[in-house]
């Protein structure tokens, strides 16, 4: 079984261990009964075994809708609360005087010089100090004020391009008020993506932080023409002498108290309706160049509502710790779900969630410690890490304690895929562990890129919370598939949120069928209220990527392939694009890092290969045989040609001169190949790896490759 494939491995005597498994035994005899009467676990085992979502008729390719909306989709999180400004003026009157946002003062910050001569910035953070929902609220009014002082216009955009935290909320609602179009780049992107953001959505003010402003606007600002006014959130900047004439730089203090003192009389005029836009959100393309994603008001309500029905008992007891780029769906949304709901929203930054985090100063708190979070959404990558070092712990322990850990977690897991809970080891043995999350944690979200079995197993195990593993794209505003709390399977997404259904198209050239058995099987297509508008200034992408039924239904194209199981719940099993989403959630097409390296001498073919549960690129090359030849005299390997191909040595040097090659085609860092494979054999449509007119077939090559793809990314290869 999967479980016994995941189970970590002890070195017990074989004596003992038969001991150990008749105590365990007559434990779990004992403690049945009282268990099974007193945590109410009969109910979530029946409702984990329940049908969760079905086809709304008998037809083959029929939509999928959750068992709570068969006959009506969800729309709308509170009645009349039809645009997002209304729904925070019910939110703010209803939760009032409670905390909404919450900050950590910087104590002291310092410089901390390695052994390897670098310096690095370390902080002393103090407490949160926290904005209630009524203090949030005026800040959010005077800003919307302010920026129609500055000329903003309702229907205009409005550019933000700042790290994740509670400024960046408030400039939003200010936003979502005052009916003006927030466009939203995130801070990873290059410069010539964030000056194509600027200049197709031609906004005038862009919202930022001093170190953005340094570090990335700094050099681009000049190919921006449109661009009038930049305003920190963080404070007054120091100028700069290159700074081009007629544009202003205010501080988000400044433009507040700006919109304080002005008249709001003709404000009433400027409300947004259900379907104006609210966000245009810049995702990657294949082509490298990002596509603006337009989000409505009501695209964003059907999302949160569908979101919010799958977290039980969200209120005002909650805490959630933002520390994902707000300008990702998936983090916006989680983030609209807290506020509509009277949860905290306390926030984070990669660099100092946890204690051991890269920024925080040794021996002081990270902010998961001193927040003390209920819900966390993360990506896989942070998942992944988290499970290394933990893994990385339990292999210091003596021998003793490893051992214990290894039953427990081996125990624990057996029980779980029952559909039972063990409230002993998680007291005695995973406490420790459940700590590095501050210890409260009841829910885990998952989202971004698809999360490994194991990795997922370890968190339910760890730290005694479901992973709720979802599915969504920008173009459908987030919203897709989340996994019930009690439903403790692997490898799935869930069942279609109340908000949307989806369907199953068939790809025939991938030979994907809605027909198939056991499941049906296909292009996955999301349809509902929370499916967006379509692409900025781009028409033909939206149509061929959005289409409308006979019942004036709105549907989205994913481009991945799923599976329908019997209890109603998707697993995404491939893709048809060859744009990849890596682990951390940056977008690779693998057309475009071929396109830049293909060319070189030393290249007759290259394939890249990337996988969403890895973080790299890796790469088959099919060298020129008389270049690689007379790389490997100069660097003066002797050998057959199987055995220069074979070779490590070669692998890194050609690896290196690809590595340029990239730089110089302004590949991202994320894009370039880490890892490779060279090929001794030719790549020809007799072998079956291209087509007759040459064109790559990935599959195949996947398939032909496998052992190598094993090795490249660390896996063992028997």
């Amino acid at each position: 079984s999967q479980a016994a494939k995941m189970k970590l491995k002890h070195n017990i005597n074989p004596v003992l261990l038969q001991f150990i498994n008749f105590i365990i035994l007559v434990y779990s005899l004992v403690t049945y009964i009282p268990w099974y009467i007193l945590s109410g676990s009969k109910q979530a085992i029946a409702k984990a075994k329940q049908v969760k979502a079905r086809p709304v008729n008998n037809k083959p390719g029929s939509a999928y809708r959750s068992v709570n909306s068969l006959h009506c989709l969800a729309s709308v999180l509170y009645p009349g609360c039809d645009t997002l400004d209304k729904v925070f003026k019910y939110a703010k009157t209803k939760f009032k005087d409670k905390k909404l946002l919450g900050t950590r003062e910087i104590l002291k910050e310092e410089d901390e010089i390695q052994p390897s001569g670098k310096v690095f910035k370390k902080v002393i953070l103090g407490k949160y100090t926290w904005l209630s929902y009524e203090d949030v609220y005026i800040k959010a009014v005077n800003f919307g004020n302010g920026l129609a002082v500055l000329g903003q216009q309702p229907k205009t955009n409005i550019a933000i391009f700042c790290e994740t935290r509670a400024e960046w909320m408030i400039a939003a609602q200010a936003c979502f008020m005052c009916n003006y179009q927030l466009v939203t780049l995130y801070a990873t992107l290059g410069g010539p993506a964030i000056v194509h953001g600027l200049n197709e959505t031609e906004v005038t003010t862009i919202i930022t932080s001093k170190e953005l402003m340094q570090t990335k606007l700094k050099e681009i600002v000049s190919q921006v023409p449109l661009l009038r006014h930049i305003i920190t959130v963080d404070g007054k900047p120091t100028t700069w002498s290159e700074f081009p004439k007629g544009v202003i730089v205010h501080t988000m203090a400044s433009v507040q108290a700006m919109g304080a003192k002005a008249d709001a009389g003709n404000k009433q005029l400027s409300r947004p309706v259900p379907s104006d836009i609210a966000v245009i959100m810049y995702t990657s393309g294949s082509t490298g160049i990002p596509k603006g994603v337009m989000i409505s008001h009501c695209n964003l309500i059907a999302g949160i509502t569908g979101m919010a029905e799958r977290i039980p008992n969200l209120g005002e007891k909650d805490t959630y710790i933002g520390y994902l780029p707000l300008a990702h769906v998936l983090e916006l949304s989680a983030e609209l779900v807290c506020l509509s709901h009277g949860c905290r929203i306390g926030y984070s930054s990669p660099q100092t969630l946890a204690d051991q985090s890269s920024k925080i100063k040794k021996g002081s708190k990270g902010d998961v410690t001193t927040l003390k979070p209920t819900l966390m959404a993360a990506v896989p990558e942070i998942m992944d890490r988290i499970y290394k070092n933990v893994m990385n712990k339990v292999n210091e322990m003596t021998s003793f304690q490893r051992n214990l850990f290894i039953l427990a977690y081996n125990y624990k897991m057996e029980q779980i895929s029952k559909g039972y809970t063990t409230p002993l080891c998680d007291s005695l043995i995973f406490r420790k562990v459940r700590m590095l999350l501050g210890g409260k944690i009841r829910i885990l979200l998952c989202g971004g890129a698809p999360l490994s079995a194991a990795t997922q197993r370890f968190m339910n195990i760890c730290f005694c919370c479901p992973v709720g593993q979802g599915y969504g794209l920008t173009e459908s505003a987030g919203a897709g598939t989340i996994m019930e709390v009690w439903d403790y399977t692997t490898g799935r997404v869930g069942a279609p949120l109340v908000c949307c259904e989806i369907k199953l198209m068939n790809w025939e050239e991938g030979g994907y069928y809605n027909t198939d058995k056991p499941y049906p099987r296909g292009e996955i297509l999301i349809g509902g209220q929370n499916v967006t508008v379509g692409y900025y200034k781009n028409e033909a992408r939206t149509k061929k990527d959005f289409t409308v039924d006979e019942n004036g239904q709105r549907w989205l194209h994913t481009g991945d392939i799923g599976e329908f199981h019997q209890d109603g719940c998707l697993k995404i099993i491939d893709r048809k694009k060859d744009l990849v989403k890596l682990q951390a959630g940056e977008y690779v097409s693998l057309g475009k890092v071929e396109a830049a390296l293909k060319n070189l001498p030393l290249v007759d073919n290259i394939c890249a290969y990337a996988s969403s549960f890895h973080s790299y690129v890796v790469g088959f090359v099919v060298p020129n045989q008389k270049e690689l030849a007379e790389l490997a005299r100069k660097k003066g390997f002797k050998g057959t040609w199987e055995e220069i191909c074979n070779s490590p040595e070669m692998e890194k040097e050609v690896l290196k001169v690809l590595a340029e090659a990239a730089m110089a085609a302004n590949l991202e860092k994320f894009e370039i190949p880490v890892k490779i494979r060279l090929s001794p054999d030719p790549w020809t449509p007799e072998t079956g790896l291209v087509t007759d007119a040459f064109k790559l077939k990935r599959k195949e090559l996947t398939a032909y490759y496998q052992m190598d793809i094993d090795r490249m990314y660390g896996k063992n290869v028997k």
